[in-house]
């Protein structure tokens, strides 16, 4: 009973014709309440994943908020308002506990929405001068008087006693059918197909697991659908949370009329020696442990759909993932509402491609076409407004799936812990293929070297993320990674290759990610940071392979300023040198140093990193002036600074060594490489990856001399040893070993050099690619000793290929381009093809004369070379020229 004061109630001020008087103490007695409930339940319903109670509830609230207006006839409503009220608040309980199986509640939905409208209508005409009172005052009556009729009826169907709340002539358990739009996925309809054989004599499970949106729902539903024909009875249960699954169990039961709680449902299902199928849909919480909800026995069927590739433990497992390209097309195309002709065809294929493939991208893609009209210009608006489609609803859909692509990921994401959403968000920057383990667990010992100006509280937020994957004694814990990222990989957010260690994010997930970022810049500096602390801790020796690794990581961050991070402009140039990117390394260590040189000084150690940083890369590129003038200034400063004998100091003299060789200036380079083999052999041993390079570049200088047999016998001992500390397949023992090819050749055993060629070119292809610059150097090695064993054509067929890579790797006049056309020239002079050997040869003499200078040993072999192509061609004038200027230049030597 009401307990409202009669001094908070106000007295009517209308008088109703008829019947008794309506005062606002009635109205809230009933309408208020009822009216507070709609609203409820329709706010409630943004909740729930199936539109039609919201759309019944919304027309409930109108309906009471209508009959609040009227002056008239509003009590002879209060019973028809209240039962509405009532059955809105049951569908609402029954929608909720009932989850995917829902879906047989729509019809009900539907038609107490169309019966209230009518409702809603009439009494909004009571107040239309434009008709007769009479004619209202009827059309009121009838639509009320038919509405408390269906209610009367919906109401005793969903409050009957001992029965299961379901709409009529339905089981709560049937599976809808799949989307009216399903595409393709035979290959895995086709293994399900073979699976679930009847009479197997065991339990048979099947799981579906994979990325939110690949469809996995779908094709179990198309499954169902196909062969419903084969189970006695099949049942749905929603298994994202425990309510739901013992709420769907408990309506086995009672639909059966076994009893009415889970364990009488599996009970049943125990006993049950008939082809029975339990779908498990959306058992992603990884916290949940389904073998609970197993019927104990030999028989009977389970599939169950998953985010957590955990699930695959229980039995046969398909990851699904991306959509076949003409599946997808045709997905594309069919919720466009497009025609499949040539145009379409082509058009489709570009916007599937750009959305990976990924089946909800597809289908919320073409639903947006469909109400555009506009195919053809749908890539262009996603690349523009990538974010806003993916989260867009469709009005209109094909199925009763009810999140969009971006909702969906983040309903997982908003289940991460803290750490281990920051550890998705700073993948997110990287390349989404080959993430690995490594790169962290390398940046958590970063050691603060002094030629890294980054301070603790510089990469304050990179070490506190690190931090929480070390030990006690600050030693990397696997483990504790491994839980990390288990937690994202069961919600297929990332996925883990066994075979590379590395993980991957789905691409359109990747940019997603971004998304979720609250200040994406600091986000950025931070993985920068830790990817630069990363690489300082490689060691050289290992710095080829890791290159690879990293290089995509570090393409990724570059539309970001991958510089950014404290001292990654150092780091990361060290990286392009490694994979051939010169000019990359040039434009970014050129600025690292001259910020340096601004900021610190010249004779900072940080300052001088980037000096000998950039001198190595003009090496590189070959303008060996530019790097003679820094290595020369660095070796001077580092050694009143660090002292001769100090590690960095031997570096810049073995690399101004290198740099003298290239110049021509021999007995330099000897001197100075003989000095750091000597140090490097006192201070690190005979063994050390170091004491070996120099080793190598000394065996390297005595080739030049001609004195072979010192070469080889250095460059024997360094392959030994490399071999013994490396491997035989390390990059390192494999440079060691063309090095030693390129001496057996010069000593006339062109066999032996050959052998060692072909294995090098066949090692490194495999280890580093076939457009590595080592990878075109061996190969370029083996096209020279063909040469020598007369094999012209073997050996053209290499150099052709060379010359293509190096050319579009390096650019023209770069020394190893330069070099290559001139192998090509003299092999087309050995096949007699005169004209194109001659051709070849004038270039690479202009571009030796320019960037070497005339009495540079390379320009004078190249003079000598043309000398004889222009004999050959009968070109006496030419000849005779070209010979002349050379005795001008051995006069001025």
């Amino acid at each position: 009973m009401s307990t409202t004061s009669p001094s908070n109630t106000q007295p009517s001020t209308t008088q109703p014709t008829g019947g008794n008087k309506a005062s606002a103490k009635s109205k809230s007695e009933w309408l208020a309440p009822a009216i507070l409930t709609a609203k409820t339940i329709t706010a409630a319903a943004e909740c729930v994943p199936f539109p039609y109670i919201k759309g019944v509830s919304g027309t409930v609230v109108i309906l009471l908020e209508t009959v609040e207006k009227v002056r008239k006839n509003r009590e002879d409503l209060k019973e028809l308002c209240e039962s509405t009220t009532e059955i809105v608040m049951i569908l609402h309980d029954q929608i909720l506990a009932h989850g995917n199986t829902a879906v047989k509640f729509k019809a009900m939905c539907e038609e107490l929405e169309s019966y209230l409208a009518a409702v809603v209508l009439a009494v909004q005409n009571l107040h239309n001068p434009s008709k007769g009172f009479r004619k209202r005052v009827k059309e009121f009556l009838l639509a009320a008087v038919a509405t408390n009729s269906k209610v009367n009826e919906m109401h005793a169907i969903m409050t009957a006693p001992s029965s299961v709340v379901t709409p009529p002539s339905q089981s709560i358990n049937d599976c809808p059918p799949p989307s009216r739009i399903f595409q393709g996925r035979q290959t895995i309809l086709a293994k399900m197909h073979k699976f679930f054989t009847p009479d197997s004599g065991k339990q048979l499970i099947y799981v579906l697991h994979g990325l939110g949106g690949a469809g996995k729902t779908q094709i179990a539903l198309k499954f169902i659908q196909e062969s419903s024909a084969n189970f006695s009875d099949i049942f749905l249960l929603d298994a994202s949370t425990l309510d739901t699954i013992n709420t769907g169990l408990k309506n086995i039961a009672m639909s059966k009329s076994v009893g009415d709680s889970a364990q009488d449902a599996l009970t049943w299902l125990q006993s049950k020696h008939e082809q029975w199928l339990l779908f498990f849909d959306n058992a992603d919480d990884p916290g949940i442990n389904l073998n609970q909800f197993f019927p104990l026995c030999d028989h009977g069927n389970i599939i169950i759909t998953s985010r957590n590739p955990e699930l695959k433990v229980y039995g046969e497992h398909y990851l699904v993932s991306d959509m076949e390209e003409a599946d997808a097309i045709a997905l594309l195309l069919q919720s466009a509402t497009k025609g499949s002709s040539e145009e379409n065809v082509q058009i489709a294929a570009k916007i599937v491609k750009e959305l990976y493939f990924l089946p909800l991208g597809i289908a919320q893609a073409g639903a947006f076409i469909s109400k555009s009209e506009d195919l053809n210009g749908y890539l262009t608006l996603y690349r523009k407004n990538r974010a806003k489609l993916l989260k867009e609803k469709p009005g209109q859909s094909h199925d009763q799936y009810a999140w969009t692509v971006y909702t969906t990921w983040q309903i997982s994401f908003d289940k991460l812990s803290h750490l281990a959403a920051t550890l998705l968000q700073l993948c997110s920057f990287l390349h989404y293929t080959g993430i690995s383990e490594d790169m962290f667990s390398h940046a958590s010992q970063y050691s603060f070297p002094v030629w890294l100006p980054a301070t603790k509280e510089e990469l304050q937020e990179p070490l506190e993320f690190l931090s929480h994957f070390l030990g006690p004694t600050g030693e990397w814990n696997s483990l504790s990674f491994f839980d990390v990222t288990n937690e994202i990989k069961a919600y297929s957010l990332i996925t883990f290759d066994a075979a590379t260690k590395t993980f991957s994010i789905h691409p359109l997930v990747h940019t997603w990610t971004r998304t979720t970022l609250v200040d994406e810049a600091a986000s950025h500096l931070c993985i920068s940071s830790l990817l630069g602390m990363s690489i300082a801790e490689i060691p050289d020796h290992d710095i080829t392979l890791a290159s690879l690794r990293l290089m995509p990581h570090l393409g990724a961050l570059s539309p970001f300023n991958a510089g950014r991070g404290a001292g990654s402009g150092v780091a990361f140039s060290y990286i392009y040198l490694s994979v051939g990117k010169f000019t990359e390394a040039q434009n970014l260590i050129e600025q690292t140093c001259e910020k340096y040189r601004l900021v610190f000084g010249e004779e900072h150690l940080a300052t001088l990193k980037a000096m000998h940083q950039l001198g190595l890369t003009y090496s590189h590129l070959g303008e060996y002036k530019k790097a003679k003038e820094l290595e020369v200034m660095v070796l001077e400063k580092r050694t009143k600074l660090l002292g001769e004998d100090h590690a960095d100091t031997l570096v810049t003299m073995g690399n101004l060594a290198i740099t003298h060789s290239e110049l021509g200036d021999f007995d330099k380079a000897k001197e100075l490489e003989v000095t750091v083999l000597e140090k490097r052999t006192k201070l690190l041993g005979e063994d050390h990856p170091d004491t070996l390079s120099a080793m190598g570049n000394l065996a390297a200088t005595h080739s030049e001399f001609r004195d072979f047999d010192k070469a080889k016998e250095l460059k024997v001992t360094v392959l030994e040893k490399r071999t013994q500390l490396l491997g035989q397949d390390h990059p390192d023992t494999l440079m060691a070993m063309g090095n030693l090819a390129g001496t057996h050749s010069d000593l006339g055993d062109f066999e032996k050099a050959k052998e060692l060629d072909v294995t090098v070119l066949e090692k490194r292809t495999t280890l580093l690619g076939r457009d590595h610059p080592d990878t075109l150097r061996a190969m370029a090695n083996l096209a020279a000793t063909h040469s020598k064993l007369g094999d012209f054509e073997k050996a053209k067929e290499h150099e052709v290929m060379v010359l293509e890579k190096q050319t579009k790797l390096l650019g023209e006049d770069h020394p190893e381009t330069i070099k290559a056309t001139a192998h090509l020239a003299v092999t087309y002079y050995n096949l007699e093809e005169f004209t194109k050997a001659g051709e070849f040869e004038v270039v690479v003499v202009d571009k030796r004369r320019h960037l070497l200078g005339d009495q540079h040993p390379d320009t004078i072999l190249a003079m000598q070379n043309l000398t004889l192509m222009h004999r050959a061609l009968n070109k006496l004038q030419e000849a005779e020229e070209l010979e002349q200027l050379m005795e001008d230049i051995d006069r001025l030597v």
